[in-house]
């Protein structure tokens, strides 16, 4: 009875284990992500540049899979190449280590009352839970959440560890477990074949060492089963990582994942035959048989890891060769936006701030496409061409395409974001796809609007024209202020949009009375008329849409005020706010002055 309560024990230990990894390492990757995905994409014109960033990036978010699913997404996205990526895959195997020398902590031994006592578990852990608990409840900075969660992370991945070894050194006693890694010491293929699935079933590498770096405290495992369950751990958790750069990815970004897979073969190989060899000259006769502590398992893996990096790197050209034999080019997206569709990745949906960018760039992409359209559907107006008519209803296209993707992605994200930072930017980012999709579709209606002017030989009045040329004006200053507010986050220019936006409506009202004059005066046609003022209306509907982008801008970067949106613009229109309100009066007396001109 009393094995059921140490398996009980040991599984509640290796679940603590396991979460305390997830929790640390997810907040370390939402903390990073986005500054890795910059950093990584500067930093790769060189394999030994690129080697040290992958030790470096993995090292800090304590995940290699992450580090190559952002390898992998950069690659799709056509930021780096598959070559530059090489480097950072190599890099992120010996990163990985560092997790295992973190967990050798479980061997200091200190004396009571010495200095030694602070770096042992029973020490670190419920000091990073005080820390980490502290962090959330009682501090509200912008990261307080989050380096609490790392710290309480950390502080149960400890727990875990304490409560895994305290089991199994119950299991010890009764030799159970001596039986088991004896088992595999003399049956290598077993040893090969627990390791990889072990690291296949917790998608950790490092997750897999820490279980045998605890099972060691209680008892030493010997080199000959650490070595073997070492090489089985390389292949088992490559081929995660492989299968999740696969998910939603192109051949490019499938062969990264290939390509790690082929490097742990291979350093799984050189392992087994320089051990092989170097065990039956006699070197390893002092070490064969002996038992590892934790720290012994750490050094073992970092030296595998290390050693096997700096020999394979210079043959990792070959590995590219074939991984491109294995996985055939697929037949590319044909649009022109390809690039950045692909970077619309499932894989990043860890990785909030990565996947939140690549929105980004496609909405930025939209608005900007939608400006160029709006542009030339004015110009067609005052000169219609059939060609540029074309474009910009295949524009149309693209961008209805570009809200598919990028509004399908953000409702697959939903579920994984937590995050109330995140959230907010994903929010904001629902309401701009429609937003810049409708855009897109005010500036086919002035380009329709165009062509029935040509294609019906109507004319509109000079003033008609020189009107229309004052409402251009001013559309392009809107707009090239919520571009900017867009792009840059820029709430100074957002705050400029609405007093111009008003502008824009007295000027429109202003405008419509003038062609109902030129109406009952015989200056204007009916139908022209009419064409007239359906330019008018889409202008509007541009300005509108443009405040809407001005307003989603200050919520971005003053997330506080989104209960205050209605109530904000109500109180600009009302002149409760002095700049709003000189800046409104400078603007009106500019384009009412160019008017009457």
């Amino acid at each position: 009875m009393q094995y059921v309560f140490n398996v009980i024990s040991l599984l509640g230990g290796l679940a603590m284990f396991l979460y305390g990894m997830r929790l640390m390492g997810n907040n370390l990757k939402e903390g990073s992500s986005g500054t890795m995905k910059v950093v990584m994409s500067k930093a790769t014109d060189s394999y030994i540049k690129a080697f040290l960033l992958g030790i470096g990036v993995t090292a800090i978010i304590q995940s290699s899979t992450a580090t190559i699913v952002i390898t992998s997404g950069l690659v799709a996205a056509g930021i780096i190449s598959l070559d530059q990526s090489l480097g950072i895959i190599i890099g992120a195997n010996v990163g990985t280590t560092v997790t295992g020398q973190i967990i050798r902590l479980l061997d200091v031994e200190a004396e009571s009352g010495s200095f030694l006592r602070f770096f042992q578990p029973s020490t670190l852990a419920p000091l990073a839970l005080i820390v980490g608990v502290a962090l959330i409840m009682f501090f509200k900075f912008s990261r307080s959440d989050r380096l609490g969660g790392i710290a309480v992370g950390f502080g149960i991945l400890f727990s875990g560890l304490l409560n895994m070894t305290g089991a199994v050194n119950d299991f010890a006693n009764g030799g159970f477990i001596e039986k088991i890694f004896i088992s595999m010491g003399d049956n290598p293929i077993i040893g090969y074949l627990s390791g990889a699935g072990v690291a296949f079933i917790l998608q950790s590498s490092s997750a897999t060492i820490g279980i045998l770096q605890a099972f060691s405290m209680a008892w030493g495992i010997p080199f000959r089963t650490i070595y073997i369950v070492l090489v089985g751990v390389y292949l088992g958790d490559c081929v995660t990582t492989a299968i999740v750069c696969s998910i939603g990815a192109n051949s490019e970004a499938k062969r990264v994942g290939m390509v790690n897979i082929l490097f742990n073969l291979c350093k799984s190989a050189l392992v087994i035959i320089v051990v092989t060899i170097v065990h039956h000259t006699g070197l390893l006769d002092n070490l064969w048989l002996r038992p590892l502590s934790s720290g012994g398992i750490a050094n073992t893996n970092s030296v595998f890891n290390l050693g096997c990096a700096i020999v394979l790197l210079p043959t990792v050209g070959l590995l590219v060769r074939l991984s491109k034999k294995i996985i055939k080019d697929e037949p590319q997206e044909t649009s022109k936006y390809a690039d950045k569709i692909t970077a619309l990745n499932p894989v990043f949906f860890s990785m909030p701030a990565i996947a939140l960018n690549s929105c980004y760039d496609v909405l930025n992409i939209m608005q900007s496409s939608s400006y160029k359209s709006i542009d030339k559907a004015f110009d067609l107006i005052t000169e219609f061409n059939e060609e540029i008519y074309d474009e910009i209803l295949k524009e149309e296209e693209n961008i209805d395409m570009l809200t598919d993707k990028v509004d399908n992605y953000l409702v697959q994200m939903s579920p994984h974001i937590t995050e109330d930072h995140f959230i907010q930017i994903l929010t904001q980012y629902h309401k701009l796809v429609s937003e810049f999709e409708h855009l897109g579709d005010y500036a086919v209606h002035l380009a329709e609007t165009a062509k029935r002017l040509h294609d019906e030989d109507v004319e509109l009045s000079a003033m008609a024209q020189k009107e229309l040329s004052l409402i251009r004006l001013l559309l392009n200053s809107i707009m090239d202020h919520a571009k900017t507010a867009f792009e840059k986050r820029d709430s100074d220019a957002a705050y400029h949009i609405e007093p111009l936006e008003e502008v824009m409506d007295d000027l429109s009202n202003t405008l419509h009375d003038n062609h109902l004059k030129r109406l009952r005066e015989g200056k204007c046609s009916v139908r022209a008329g009419i064409m007239f003022l359906e330019i008018l209306t889409n202008a509007c509907r541009i300005s509108d849409t443009c405040s809407n982008v001005g307003v989603a801008t200050i919520l971005r970067v003053y997330p506080e005020r989104a209960s205050q949106a209605h109530s904000y613009i109500s109180s600009l229109h009302q002149g409760d706010d002095e700049q709003y309100n000189e800046e409104y009066q400078k603007a009106h007396d500019l384009y009412f002055r160019q008017l009457t001109d």
